[in-house]
């Protein structure tokens, strides 16, 4: 496996050193990986004792398997296409995978339930197994990143303009409702680097109404150290 994915790395680079390309995937992952990783982080150190934090973390929990479960949609209605649009099957092996991402979504979420509903002395078991479960999920899931950020976006790179990519990834973010839309930027804005951070919030100060680039920058500032939010009020003119 190792090999294969080093191959994949190789060929991905070969296309990004044609010139820097449009990546669908670079800040919507990074975000993810961070989610993923801070709420992985939280169940395992949950007190199952209090109730309070038992309902707070699981209900972390289940916003992270929302967020996830709209992720793999927008994917399938815009990305994929697209892959099969100009290279039919590059997307069979992921798309298979998203296949297994809903049913472990659909497990986590009735593994949330019942640890709301268990006695209190069976929470710490309970409370144990959803954590294993869940790091076998981020991890599957990490990896499942690392394949779409390589082989597809090899053939994107290989098949599709910039302009054409920035279409696709119009088209999808027009399709995100606000409120997801606010999710996904406190969770991408603090994790992705100031040249992504900068032409992310500059497109949207340029095209967004002003309440909803205000909105942005309100969610995004508590979660940035001062020199990074220098950074960006510089970047943005601000």
């Amino acid at each position: 496996m190792k090999n294969d994915l080093d191959e994949l790395q190789q060929v991905a680079q070969a296309a990004a050193a044609q010139g820097q390309r449009v990546d669908l995937y670079a800040g919507i992952h990074k975000g993810l990986r961070a989610l993923m990783a801070d709420t992985l982080l939280a169940v395992g150190r949950m007190d199952c004792d209090d109730a309070l934090e038992l309902a707070q973390t699981t209900q972390r929990v289940m916003e992270l398997l929302d967020f996830c479960r709209s992720h793999l949609t927008h994917e399938n209605n815009f990305i994929h296409p697209a892959l099969e649009a100009r290279a039919p099957g590059a997307s069979g092996v992921i798309a298979h995978e998203h296949e297994e991402h809903e049913r472990e979504i659909r497990l986590l979420g009735d593994m949330c339930s019942a640890l709301l509903q268990c006695a209190p002395e069976d929470r710490a078991r309970a409370a144990a197994t959803l954590y294993a479960r869940l790091s076998l999920f981020v991890s599957h899931n990490y990896e499942h990143m690392y394949i779409e950020e390589t082989a597809h976006n090899a053939v994107l790179w290989a098949r599709y303009t910039d302009a054409e990519l920035v279409e696709i990834h119009n088209a999808l973010v027009a399709s995100i409702p606000p409120q997801e839309m606010m999710f996904a930027v406190r969770w991408m804005v603090p994790w992705i680097n100031p040249a992504q951070r900068a032409a992310m919030l500059g497109d949207m100060q340029a095209h967004a109404p002003a309440p909803a680039f205000e909105a942005a920058l309100q969610v995004v500032r508590p979660h940035l150290r001062e020199h990074e939010w220098a950074k960006l009020l510089k970047s943005l003119g601000l």
